[in-house]
């Protein structure tokens, strides 16, 4: 089989319903729910818990990248007290203190920040520690940042949170341009490469219809080999990947180095013809305010190996 390392498309830096409904804000898709309490408006998060939006955060917890990165591009960074070891971007969010791990969170160290509102990813194992967090007189705002269309949502329930619902919708306004600039670009051409996101090969992992890098690869101007799985990472046999004979194969760079030295994967169209790429998973792994930078990113690395419009 020929050395793919020389060959490998890879990024400079390559490594390896939140229903939101706040009195006089956009709510989320699907059939409003809008609940009340004395004395002020609340939002209802993924948890189905009801979160007071008085007073507004000062000192705000974060477990989850997506809403990290969105509390500093609306400004908020400065009322960031914790943060999850996941959290490092921006680089201002390494200066803030570390809590561990985001599923479970240590409820313990969080408690130990003092804050007024935590936001947690909305995993079933999460569930424990958002009530406890709850009964020690913290707000809890539990978020399934999955999909394009989270991001408004979510944006609309911390900028109700933090009082700031103004930098909210101008930080998702510019964020959404830059994804639908270059969905525009996609929009104009004819040739879409069939693309296979292969998340782990041991068992063999790929990225289904259900996941946002599913959306991300149509924005990008590719489509996903496996959009019509719904599940956002299911686990498939490579006899099947092989029928579907997707263009292109996007990996990580230990993969790429067993598709050079194992045959089973010879058997693929695109490791023979070296249609590798490697993207910067920083970059492209989590659908927040960076879309617009992931989309383009991924269709640069797509153009010089499976064509795209300009």
């Amino acid at each position: 089989m020929p050395d793919l390392r020389a060959s490998l498309i890879r990024s400079p830096r390559s490594i390896v319903c939140v229903a939101i409904v706040v009195s006089g804000l956009a709510a989320c898709e699907g059939p409003p729910r809008s609940v009340r309490e004395a004395g002020g408006s609340v939002v209802v998060d993924d948890f189905g818990d009801s979160v007071s939006v008085r007073p507004a955060a000062q000192r705000v917890v974060s477990l989850n990248p997506v809403t990290t990165e969105l509390l500093f591009a609306m400004g908020a960074g400065p009322r960031l007290v914790g943060r999850s070891r996941w959290d490092g971007w921006p680089l201002a969010a390494l200066e803030v203190p570390e809590v561990g791990d985001a599923m479970p969170p240590n409820v313990e160290a969080i408690l130990a920040r003092r804050p007024d509102l935590v936001v947690l990813y909305a995993s079933p194992s999460n569930r424990t520690a958002a009530t406890r967090l709850q009964e020690a007189g913290v707000r809890t705002l539990a978020v399934r940042t999955d999909a394009v269309r989270d991001l408004r949502r979510i944006a609309t329930a911390l900028g109700a949170l933090l009082g700031d619902s103004l930098a909210a919708s101008a930080t998702v306004d510019s964020t959404l341009r830059a994804v639908d600039s270059v969905r525009a670009l996609a929009a104009a051409g004819d040739r879409r490469p069939s693309v296979a996101w292969i998340v782990w090969d041991d068992p063999l992992i790929v990225i289904g219809g259900g996941s946002y890098r599913s959306e991300l690869l149509a924005v990008a101007g590719a489509v996903n080999a496996f959009a019509d799985l719904s599940a956002p990472s299911p686990q498939l046999s490579i006899e099947e990947l092989v029928r579907r004979d997707p263009d292109v194969l996007i990996v990580g760079t230990r993969m790429a180095e067993r598709f050079a030295t194992d045959a089973r994967w010879g058997q693929l169209r695109a490791v023979r013809e070296r249609r590798l790429i490697l993207p910067d998973t920083g970059i492209v792994g989590r659908p927040g305010v960076r879309m617009g930078e992931a989309a383009r990113h991924l269709r640069e690395l797509l153009r010089p190996i499976a064509p795209v419009a300009p």
